[in-house]
């Protein structure tokens, strides 16, 4: 490591015009070049002649001229690039121009190709850390401008700078280049907005323009024009960035393993999925919805443009969204997930119906004391929902009236990779965004023997989650959906179970009364179905002895210890 340094630095001093990649790439050829010279030498050539075996004349010749393809085209197109770098100029308010940061020579060139990025190098010159061993200067801006806050890894300076306000991270962006840096990380600027939020968002293009517009509602100040510096290393601020610039990886999408079925009965669909608790993908089932044929963007906005819809921690105009939508570059995209948007937009409600196999509804009969159930879902590429179980043991369906979404599943008694839930199963660990998962973990899932089920969801296809799986789904492109979650005969008995366990108060969501939902739910089903609830788990009980005795290896029967068997205890 210390040699290739050294190397690299010298060739750095003697070209000095040279990017870090570009010095990388010289250094790799010239090794190859002596070790073809050191291949020669041992065929019999006179150090400094080409042998006539090798196809030269025998003439003598300098040893330099001996030079390998892939460095006369390294060299060519390091000429090349010299040659035609041109700076880029870019307009502000003013007519002054300025020079585009994407064009300026820094040593992040080259980052484009190594990690297959949408847009290229860092907006504020931010490399990981790895790259500081490629370094000419050898030294970290970030650890010289923080002095002795350096000791502090990152994550615990921008939670430090979280509590600041946004006259407090101007003033500190002014102390050296480092606190430059990390006072303009997107991240605290969006918080800044989204805290002090009023009802219109108004995004900018950039979370720090965003909010200077916040406060002056007219403000016509010039775009935030990055300052790149150089030679800052952080892992933890270059991966924010590069979550948000990774393209979609086609080995992401290239499994698609879930079972696809049209024109089914719902007969077939209870006895081949839902008793089972197996996932598939239906077509055909959302063919009569005018949402198919009228959800555009100017249908939506015609109907919807005014109406607020929940967006994370805050609730956005559609029209607002739309707007969002169109410039937004960032690791997670603010993504609308509404659970009354009927309420809200009666036609849109009447622009879709609940597909025949799943109007069997059970939580219905708690009338408005049930739990949250159907959510209108849209958002940009890139947004979604990272791994989890759907709320109270329900089942669900997922419909994509617009665009496409990725799926990843894993069933109830298989942890996903790089997901962590606690104990009693309230919380779950996972990475901060759903690229980061893809780019970090997924490919375990091709190592393990436990292999997911996947697919692409397109518009008008609907997507069956069976209760209890595991589930990560990301927007390969602007999309919008409609989602319910529901409870039949066929999970009655674990939605039961899950509703009286003794820490259920922290298990339930989606609604105000987590304490006697239980108690609700079971007397009203009793009250209306007497004696139903004993022939379901008689009918369960009967099933599930069928599919042991079918089963003849020791795994099989082993993994029903491992997992579990069910129980009823409600």
């Amino acid at each position: 490591m210390t040699r290739t340094k050294s190397k690299s630095s010298g060739i750095a001093r003697r070209n000095p015009s040279l990017s870090s990649s570009e010095v990388k790439e010289l250094l790799m050829a010239q090794r190859a070049e002596k070790k073809l010279k050191r291949k020669l030498a041992g065929e019999g050539r006179v150090e400094g002649t080409v042998p006539v075996s090798a196809g030269g004349d025998g003439k003598k010749v300098n040893e330099s001229e001996v030079r390998l393809p892939e460095v006369c085209e390294a060299e060519r197109k390091r000429r090349k690039k010299q040659k035609n770098k041109k700076s880029k100029k870019v307009s502000i308010s003013n007519g002054q121009q300025l020079e585009s940061p994407d064009s300026r020579d820094d040593e992040e060139e080259g980052q484009e190709n190594h990690y297959g990025l949408q847009r290229g190098s860092h907006s504020y010159g931010i490399q990981p850390l790895g790259n500081l061993f490629l370094s000419t200067s050898g030294r970290n801006v970030r650890d010289v401008g923080l002095g002795t806050l350096q000791v502090l890894n990152d994550e615990t300076i921008i939670d430090i700078l979280s509590n600041l306000d946004g006259r407090d991270l101007a003033r500190l962006a002014l102390v050296s280049k480092a606190f430059y840096v990390f006072a303009h990380q997107d991240s605290l600027w969006r918080n800044l907005v989204l805290d002090n939020y009023k009802g219109e968002l108004g995004f900018q293009g950039c979370w720090k323009t965003t909010y200077l517009a916040s406060l002056v509602p007219k403000y016509a100040g010039p775009p935030h024009l990055p300052l790149k510096v150089k030679d800052f290393y952080s892992d933890y601020l270059f991966q924010s960035w590069l979550c948000a610039s990774l393209e979609i990886k086609p080995d992401w999408l290239s499994t698609d393993n879930i079972e696809k079925r049209e024109n089914l009965s719902v007969e077939e669909f209870i006895r081949d999925f839902e008793e089972p608790n197996k996932p598939v993908l239906l077509r055909g089932a959302m063919d009569s919805w005018p949402a198919l044929k009228k959800w555009n963007r100017e249908y939506l906005l015609k109907h919807a443009g005014d109406i607020d819809f929940a967006a994370g921690p805050i609730h956005l105009k559609l029209s607002d969204y739309y707007k969002y939508a169109d410039v937004v570059e960032e690791e997670r995209p603010l993504y609308i997930f509404d659970s009354k948007f009927a309420e809200k937009s009666p036609q849109l409600a009447a622009d879709y119906e609940v597909p025949v196999y799943f109007r069997e509804d059970l939580f219905s009969i708690l009338g408005i004391e049930r739990p949250d159930y159907r959510w209108l879902i849209a958002g940009p590429a890139r947004s979604g929902s990272s791994f989890h179980i759907d709320p109270n043991s329900t089942s669900a369906w997922n419909a994509v009236v617009r665009g496409a979404k990725k799926w990843v599943m894993y069933p109830p008694e298989v942890v996903p990779p790089g997901v962590f839930p606690s104990p009693d199963g309230a919380d779950v660990a996972t990475s901060v965004s759903i690229t980061e998962w893809f780019m970090n973990f997924y490919g375990e899932t091709k190592k393990r023997a436990e292999k997911p089920v996947e697919c692409i969801c397109r518009a008008g296809e609907v997507v069956f989650v069976p209760r209890g799986w595991w589930h990560v789904v990301i927007n390969l492109e602007e999309s919008i959906a409609i989602t319910q979650n529901f409870v039949s005969r066929s999970n009655i008995l674990n939605v039961l179970e899950f509703l009286s366990r003794p820490n259920s108060q922290h298990l339930v969501s989606g609604t105000k009364d987590r304490v006697n939902l239980h108690e609700k739910f079971r007397t009203r089903y009793e009250a209306l179905y007497p004696g139903s609830i004993e022939a379901i788990k008689q009918k369960t009980e009967e099933r599930e002895a069928s599919l042991r005795a079918q089963k003849t290896s020791i795994w099989d029967n082993a993994a029903d210890v491992m997992t579990g068997g069910f129980k009823f205890g409600f």
